[in-house]
């Protein structure tokens, strides 16, 4: 992978959370591009390279998936479901990035297989901190193969 990018694709509904992530992750020197796709349908898609997402130069395979759970058209637990159960992609880690601090979601993410399991903060100053630190631990201190 020397030379390419980092790709991270981004599952995120809410503009907002999206802007926030999107900036705090430009602002690492690593060769990284951030895909955003605002529903799990999308998600699915462009990890399979249909629809609007087909051309596979456009459509890169991520290095890492950061996953809301809350999603229309497909829920991001079906998302994760659907990741880790594809040979193709089960590799790619999953980061689930969510408001939901909900026990019964936490378990059935990491049933699924999720690699880690984020609770938006509500307080802007701190889910920017979560963002930075998230950054730096998938992008400079955790090791990939890939």
């Amino acid at each position: 992978m020397m030379g390419e990018a980092f790709v991270i694709l981004l599952v995120e509904d809410e503009p907002a959370h999206a802007e926030i992530v999107r900036r705090n992750f430009e602002g690492f020197r690593l060769a990284n591009r951030l895909i955003h796709v605002p529903d799990g349908q999308a998600a699915l898609d462009y990890l399979h390279q249909q629809g609007d997402y087909a051309d596979p130069a456009a459509s890169p395979r991520p290095g890492l998936i950061l996953l809301d759970l809350r999603l229309p058209r497909v829920d991001g637990l079906e998302v994760l479901k659907a990741i880790k159960q594809d040979p193709a992609l089960a590799a790619i880690p999953v980061v689930i990035l969510t408001t939901s601090a909900a026990e019964a979601d936490m378990a059935k993410a990491y049933e699924f297989h999720a690699n880690s399991y984020l609770v938006k903060p509500v307080d802007f100053p701190q889910f920017v901190s979560l963002m930075e630190t998230c950054g730096y631990y998938w992008l400079a201190w955790n090791k990939n193969p890939y």
